[in-house]
């Protein structure tokens, strides 16, 4: 990914060279349909937001991405964290802050940051609150306020309506027309993680061919239909879908609808149209 033209060129140089030699590819599909939800706390049982892993194992050492749904009105007591996290709005109006904080609601599109150790609540408050929440090591823990801690980090509240968007003029990895990226998180170098989120026009109908060791998609609004060489026939992926792969790889799309796509990646990827 680049946000200017020298990145943009080191990128289109890379993606010049072929990708589909080497080792058989690897994805894994999850419909949101087919997901099995339990509790983000399970201490807390059916106090608790619902959760379930899209990828990874929120419970040990390792990275996860996770779904969390809140009901109506939910507001958590002041806690903190054991890690840093990320969330994406997917459903819903979502607050994260300090509890003296006064309401910031963030909709669907939404990006926030919960830095490690910093006492905060959470509180959502439309008819169906759905997040999709990240974390680059585990176990996901929540502990008392008491145990609170500055490790010098600073959160980031990103409403929907100030991200920055950039198109195919700007992007040399981008080659269809109304298709538009934001750049949320990390480095955007090749061997480097980083998140953003892709939007899909109305009537796209083209394909995401990647290269990267960690390659993650979670669908955030509108709807795609989904195939790859792996799957038998079209795949159709709601909000809170995931699809992801390692190696080389070649996703295809179509998005009947506008459709905004949260990407995780360390490698390349090229969209383009059929």
């Amino acid at each position: 990914m680049s946000r200017n033209i020298p990145l943009s060129i080191l990128l289109g140089s890379l993606l010049s060279s072929p990708l589909w030699a080497g080792e058989a590819p690897q994805s894994h599909v999850v419909a949101a349909d087919a997901i099995e939800w339990g509790y983000l706390n399970p201490l807390r049982g059916e106090l608790s937001p619902g959760a379930a892993d899209l990828w990874g194992d929120r419970t040990v050492d390792g990275a996860t991405g996770m779904l969390v749904r809140f009901n109506k009105g939910f507001s958590s007591p002041p806690h903190i964290h054991n890690i840093t996290y990320r969330g994406v709005v997917i459903d819903g109006l979502m607050h994260n802050a300090d509890a003296a904080a006064p309401p910031m609601w963030l909709p669907s599109g939404s990006f926030w940051t919960q830095p490690i150790g910093q006492d905060h609540i959470t509180a959502a408050n439309g008819d169906t609150n759905l997040i999709y929440l990240e974390i680059d090591s585990g176990p996901y823990l929540v502990k008392p306020s008491d145990e609170q801690f500055d490790n010098g980090e600073r959160p980031i509240n990103l409403h929907a309506s100030n991200r920055v968007w950039l198109g195919a003029e700007a992007l040399s990895f981008v080659d269809a027309e109304g298709a538009e990226l934001a750049l949320l998180w990390g480095s955007h170098q090749i061997g480097e993680t980083g998140g953003a989120l892709l939007k899909l026009p109305a009537g796209f109908d083209g394909q995401l061919s990647v290269d990267a060791e960690e390659f993650r998609a979670v669908v955030i609004s509108g709807q795609v239909h989904y195939r790859s060489a792996e799957q038998e026939g079209s795949i159709g992926l709601l909000p809170g879908s995931y699809a992801g792969s390692k190696g080389r790889f070649i996703h295809q799309l179509s998005s009947p609808e506008e459709t905004v796509i949260y990407l995780r990646t360390d490698g390349q990827y090229r969209l383009t149209l059929h």
